[in-house]
Order: structure tokens, then sequence, then C-alpha cells
């Protein structure tokens, strides 16, 4: 099977260090807008081809995978399932709301495969919860916590065309969530504040959050996000039940120090990033695209499910703003 990796950064490399492990991947090409910038990430590479964009597209790879800048990722993923090519992309779809919508418009008018990049589904520790949710471990689901604490602030630069806290970063908690306990959020409240960088309030974005979800079934759950957690990379997942509880990311380098006197767990060095903590996950949602690209499975995440994902991330934002609780009707609408 040959792929074409559309852009040639960070998430690119990464991308292509992961398809050229996978059996039976016999070809990969780093498309780019920059040629130079392709080749140049073809050769740190080693063993991959390099090209335009309109190269990958006229090669009729066998799948695609989108690791561009946001602002080309609807043109991109349109492009291909018009073309009849197999396609991953990196969260989110398309940079607002309407184009979100009208990207999965596109892509359900087409009997071609695509897979968002929502990691978290393919964490050991949150398909351990979901299973033990659904086996009945648990209990009846009573309340969540969820929480996602980078260590320190993305570059300026970034922000202003992120969309902000909830739909940059919460994203994925709104995603896991629906993914694990299989139910949907109604109603969220969600604050924030500004305590860092003026960078973010000039983007009229927060370095604090905190939200109260309500779910379908009347579960609460509640929500924490930082900019500035000195003692590391902290993303977890909290499930209590009536017979029982779960808790994802507490391994021996969840970044907490414990004030009872003799405990020492966790004695592990703290996640220093993303990429690390969620570095198998990452591995294993793309080795499931390219069975997915096969033709053995479905895709796991659609662009369907990341568009519900946002609508809870557009609820929470606009909670944000006017300082109420706002019901996911009223974002659909």
């Amino acid at each position: 099977m040959r792929f074409a990796v559309l852009g040639a950064g960070r998430i690119g490399l990464a991308h292509v260090s992961t398809l050229k492990s996978q059996v039976g991947v016999s070809e990969l090409l780093i498309a780019d807008l920059d040629p130079a910038r392709a080749q140049a990430a073809a050769a740190s590479v080693g063993s991959a081809g390099f090209g335009t964009i309109d190269d990958a597209f006229s090669s009729k790879p066998d799948g695609i995978v989108i690791a561009a800048p946001t602002s080309a990722h609807a043109e991109l993923i349109v492009r291909a399932v018009q073309a009849g090519i197999p396609t991953f992309c990196e969260k989110p779809l398309a940079e607002s709301l309407a184009s979100t919508v009208a990207v999965v418009g596109e892509v359900e008018r087409h009997d071609v495969p695509v897979q968002i990049g929502f990691q978290r589904r393919f964490d050991a520790g949150y398909r351990a919860a979901k299973h033990a949710l659904e086996a009945g471990e648990i209990g009846e689901l009573r309340r969540m916590h969820l929480l996602t604490c980078d260590p320190t602030p993305p570059p300026a630069e970034y922000i202003p065309t992120s969309g902000g806290i909830y739909r940059d970063c919460h994203i994925h908690d709104f995603d896991i969530l629906r993914w694990v306990t299989g139910r949907e959020v109604v109603s969220v409240f969600a604050t924030g504040s500004n305590r860092g960088a003026r960078f973010f309030g000039e983007a009229g974005d927060v370095d604090e959050s905190a939200a109260l979800l309500t779910l379908e079934d009347g579960t609460l759950a509640t929500l924490q996000g930082s900019r500035y957690n000195g003692a590391g990379y902290d993303v977890r997942m909290e499930l209590s039940g009536t017979t029982g509880n779960r808790s994802v990311g507490l391994d021996y380098r969840v970044p907490l120090t414990s004030a009872e006197p003799g405990v020492t767990f966790p004695d592990g060095a703290p996640w220093p990033n993303f990429q690390e903590r969620f570095a198998p996950a990452y591995s294993a949602e793309l080795a499931t695209f390219v069975r997915v690209a096969a033709g053995e499975i479905p895709s796991p995440c659609t662009p369907r499910e990341a568009l519900e994902a946002l609508y809870i991330a557009e609820a929470a934002e606009l909670s944000r703003a006017e300082g109420r609780v706002v019901r996911l009707d009223e974002v659909r609408r």
C-alpha cells in the first residue's frame, strides 16, 4: 500500500515514522506547499519520496494522512473524498462550525472512509475504562471528572488562530467523554480566567478553564484545564459509580505529589508533553487507519463524531463568553 502524508511539520514526520513501521506499507510520499520543506523532511526520515500537494493526489495513493495547518484541512478532506482516497486528518476538520458542518455533509455524500485524529480513543487507559463501564464494573455512572493541563503555554502566535482552549484543547476531553460513556452532553456551564501571558486575553482566550457538563441521563461531569501546570503534562479522567471507579492517567508518571506522610507514589519522571504521553496511542491510531484504508474495518472516528465534539466545544465557548448555561440544542440550531 502507498500512503501520502500532507504536511512536513513535526506531526507529519511523526506520522511518517509510524507508517514506515506498518506491515503492508510499501511506499510513502511527503508533500507540502513548500517543496523544499518536503524534500528536507523526506531526507530526514529516509526511504520516503517528496513532492507537492498536487503530486500527492496525482500519485493516487491508497491513503492520505493530513497533517497540514488547520486552514487547509477542509479543502484537503473534500478533495480527497472526491478523489475516492481514504483519508486520515488531525482535528479539527475546519476552521469554523459552519465549515465543519459543510465538510461533514460533503464527506457523507461519498462512500469514502475518513478517520479523524482523536488519539485518546486508542490509549490503553481510556479503552480499559470504557470496557469497565460497559461490563458493569463501575455500576451506575454517577459522576466524572476530566482534566487537560499543559506544563507551559503554546507559542503566542498560535493562540489567535487556535479557536480557544475549549475548541483547541478540551475538544479531546469532549470526544473521549462521549466515546467512553456512549452518552451525549445536553448542557454546559463554562468559565475561565487569564492569569498568565497577556496574549491569551488579547486573543479573547483564557489560560485557566473549568466547566460543568450535564449528560442526557443526568450524570454530571466536571472539567478543568490549564496552560500553566508547572508539575508536568497532566491528562486524566475519573469515573465513579455505584459499585466502583476507574482513574485514567493515574500512573507512575502522573505529575502529582502526595502530601500524606510516607507516600511516595507516583515516583516516575512526570510526563513532559502530549507527544510522549500518548506516543503508543498515536501509533495505534495510524495502524488502525492502515486497516481502514485497506477496507478491512470502518472508520473508528468519523467526521460526524468530530462534529459532535465540536458542538460541545462551541457551547462551552458561548457559555464562557456570556456567563450562562448553554444547551447543546441551541448550538445545533
